[in-house]
């Protein structure tokens, strides 16, 4: 997969794969090959039954500066040139959708998640992190949702994505202000999980966290991310019902069987997916 690839870099330890921001733009800004990349490989790793757990993470101390805007401005420029015209501006929504699915594709994924930011995470980055399952990060991380102060309106998941994970007031404030927040203010409102003092320390404990996940039957991991991607914005009757559901058609596997057999010779099970 690396080979054809120039914005990432895919590393695989067992059942744990790492997506790695390269950019190439400065702080792993967000270029036209990245756009192009995410929801193939995302697409290729929710696919792929040797992985069970994906953490993605910036190169050289940054997470992202987010959008390159040197880059974009070569597409959208055009595009805005003459508002008046029809065409010009349904080019533009299908570039907007276009880019969307960079970060769609992330939370459509059946592995769950992880983002494991340092530095800068900024704009299009906390996008990415948002669409993410988990999220922990560095003492020493800014996150920005900085569209405000370049005079857009944030259209690529924040807004729709963050008040499910920080709620309507916090993710307000960040979009009407673009200020940046701290590490420890993240972990106050909710955006991250835990913060750890140094990079290395941060990737040790989300690969153990993705190792945690991996060890458990994928085919459980995969019903819970559905479950409750499924009861978002649903009642919870209309929860249970699906889940029920999808229980009906899904509890029954040797990986259940394996549980059982485990528990009862009182030994750690392996899970085949099966």
């Amino acid at each position: 997969m690396n080979e054809k690839l120039k914005a990432l870099r895919i590393e695989q330890l067992e059942s744990v794969a790492e997506v790695i921001l390269l950019g190439p733009g400065k702080g792993n800004a967000m270029g036209p090959d990245f756009w192009k990349e995410m929801p193939v490989v995302f697409e290729q790793l929710g696919h792929d039954p040797s992985v069970r757990a994906v953490i993605v993470r910036g190169q050289g101390g940054n997470f992202s500066y987010g959008l390159d805007l040197m880059a974009a401005a070569g597409l959208i420029g055009p595009l805005i040139a003459d508002s008046t015209k029809a065409g010009e501006r349904l080019d533009l929504l299908d570039l907007v959708g276009q880019l969307q699915r960079a970060f769609d594709a992330i939370e459509a994924c059946s592995k769950p998640v992880i983002a494991a930011v340092t530095g800068w995470c900024i704009g299009g980055g906390l996008d990415l992190v948002a669409a993410c399952d988990l999220r922990l990060c560095t003492a020493d991380t800014r996150f920005s949702l900085r569209e405000a102060k370049v005079a857009m309106v944030a259209d690529l998941g924040s807004l729709q994505r963050l008040p499910r994970i920080i709620g309507e007031g916090h993710t307000r404030e960040l979009a009407f202000t673009g200020k940046n927040i701290d590490a420890a203010r993240a972990l106050r409102i909710g955006l991250v999980n835990d913060v750890y003092e140094t990079e290395a320390a941060l990737l040790d404990a989300a690969r153990a966290l993705a190792r945690d996940i991996a060890s458990n039957s994928p085919l459980v991991v995969r019903g819970i991310k559905e479950v409750l991607n499924a009861s978002r914005g649903k009642t919870v009757a209309e929860g249970l019902r699906y889940v029920a559901m999808w229980n009906a058609a899904f509890l029954q596997s040797n990986d259940l069987s394996e549980a059982f057999g485990a528990f009862a010779a009182r030994r750690e099970p392996h899970f085949t997916g099966r």
